[in-house]
This record gives C-alpha cells, sequence and structure tokens, in this order.
C-alpha cells in the first residue's frame, strides 16, 4: 500500500501501538526490521501511521514481537489497511484537523463517556445552541466558519442514531446548564432536548447538581472514548477553537477512568436528572 503524507489521528495511533510492541519485546527498530525482513525506514514508516499494512501483515509483526494478547492482536488488524473516507473527510479544509480525528474516534469507538462543566456535550447540543456558541467565541467567526463548525457538529451527533449506537454517557455540572446561551428561548428548548435524548436506551445523562460535596475536576471537559480493548481507548481534551489534546498513555487513562467513576457517584441518578431538568426547562 502507498505511504501518506497526512496520516490521521487513528493511523498515527495504530503505529504509536506497533511501537509499544516492539518495546515491549525489547526490540529496536534496527532489530525489528532484521526480524521482519524490511529496511529501518519501513519500520519507522509504519510506527509514524504513514504506511498501511495488511491484517496479515500486522498479525506476523505482533508473532515476531512475541505478543500473546489475541484481543489487542485483532483489534489492531481491525485498523489496518486505508483510512475510512467518512463523512468527516470534506471538513478537513473547513474545521481544524482535530475535530476531524474526533469525528473519526467517535464513529469507530465502542462507548462514550463525558464530563463537562461549563458546556453542554457536544452531542447533546440543539442547532441553535451550539450556534449561539460559535457565535461567542472570541476572536469571532466569519459566517460561513460558523456554518461549517455547526453542520460538523450536527453530523457527528448522528452516532447516537444509527442503528448500532454506542453506549453514551454524560455527566454534566449544574453550572453548564444555567449558563444561558443564545438567551431564554435557546436554553429551554436545550433543556428539554437533554431530557429528550436522556430517554434514548444507550444514552445515560447525569447531572451533579450545585452543593455536591466532591466534585473532583479543574473544570476542564473531555471525552472518554472506548476502544475494543482498554489498551486501546483515548481521552480528548477540549482547549480553545475547538482544539483538542488526545492522551492514550495507560497512567492517564486510568486517571480519567477513576474521574469518571468518581464523578458518576456524585451526580443525580438517570431518573433524578431527567426530572431536574424538566424542573429547570419549566421554570425559565
Amino acid at each position: 500500500m502507498p505511504p501518506t503524507s497526512n496520516p490521521t489521528l487513528r493511523q498515527r495511533r495504530f503505529g504509536a501501538e506497533l511501537r509499544k510492541l516492539r518495546e515491549r519485546a525489547g526490540l529496536t527498530a534496527t532489530g525489528a526490521a532484521a526480524l521482519l525482513g524490511v529496511n529501518q525506514a519501513r519500520v519507522s514508516m509504519i510506527e509514524t501511521g504513514r504506511t498501511p499494512i495488511s491484517a496479515d501483515k500486522l498479525r506476523a509483526m505482533a508473532h515476531a514481537y512475541d505478543c500473546s494478547d489475541e484481543s489487542l492482536v485483532e483489534s489492531l488488524a481491525a485498523m489496518t489497511g486505508r483510512r475510512t473516507r467518512g463523512w468527516w473527510e470534506e471538513y478537513r479544509d473547513h474545521v481544524p484537523v482535530a475535530l476531524v480525528d474526533l469525528a473519526e474516534l467517535e464513529h469507530h469507538a465502542t462507548g462514550l463517556r463525558v464530563a463537562l462543566t461549563i458546556n453542554i456535550p457536544a452531542l447533546l447540543q440543539t442547532a441553535d445552541h451550539a450556534r449561539a456558541l460559535f457565535r461567542g467565541v472570541v476572536p469571532p467567526m466569519r459566517q460561513y466558519e460558523i456554518e461549517h463548525r455547526l453542520t460538523h457538529r450536527m453530523k457527528r451527533q448522528a452516532i447516537l442514531h444509527r442503528d448500532d449506537p454506542p453506549p453514551y454517557r454524560a455527566i454534566i455540572h449544574e453550572a453548564a446548564l444555567r449558563m444561558g446561551f443564545g438567551g431564554p428561548e435557546v436554553t429551554r428548548g436545550q433543556l428539554e432536548h437533554l431530557a429528550e435524548t436522556s430517554e434514548l436506551p444507550h444514552v445515560d445523562v447525569r447531572i451533579v447538581p450545585f452543593g455536591t460535596d466532591s466534585f473532583p475536576t479543574t473544570g476542564q471537559s473531555f471525552d472518554y472514548l472506548e476502544g475494543p480493548v482498554p489498551q486501546l481507548d483515548t481521552v480528548q481534551l477540549d482547549s480553545c477553537h475547538g482544539a483538542c489534546e488526545f492522551l492514550d498513555a495507560e497512567a492517564q487513562l486510568a486517571k480519567y477512568r477513576a474521574v469518571l467513576d468518581h464523578l458518576e457517584s456524585c451526580a443525580l441518578t438517570q431518573p433524578q436528572s431527567r426530572d431536574f431538568l424538566h424542573r429547570m426547562a419549566q421554570d425559565i
């Protein structure tokens, strides 16, 4: 397969996981190349995600690296080949590349968990709420930039309504519900949308109300995207203007799993959260 000069985050992650397998086997890139019968440059291209490989080649490399974790090997095998030309590719020149990578990760995720303090989760936002958010950024976006961001965000939400949706759990602090983006009518519609979406069998929305004794977070929103095996999970941290930071070190994944578990223990139950949303919408 021909190399690519701009691998996606998913392709880079695949290569990084192969590098981890090689390093765990105590092999240098030169040693691995000799073992595999290729040159060192090819090993480097594979490990940076620039050269796609077949599933059979992946299994041969894992065998050479003495990897006995069949679940991990088969999960990596499913990531081989050329990248998926999903709907997100049409946005590559119109939104930050990290948002394109995020949409691809969400498409392949086996489960999604999110925690937010100030904002409503992107996959649960109404179009009016999202447009109000984009209109309020500093420096301001041009109208065509707002529309690109908006349609990209709305298309991301399709994963919650497809035939095989991933389980989705959102923990939202009450502060996010009271920000009032777009005014009372938009806010009311957003709250009602949250309550309605939480009725879906695979969607679990939990609210952390003001006054909760323990709230272990820095205030930064994050998404936890579950892979087919825990080693392939990813944490996405939000920053300004749609930029994202992606984490996948084992210690980082363990940290954010623990934070999510703690936050869920602080939150209202699903029925309580739904009632909370309905009451807030009625009071606006």
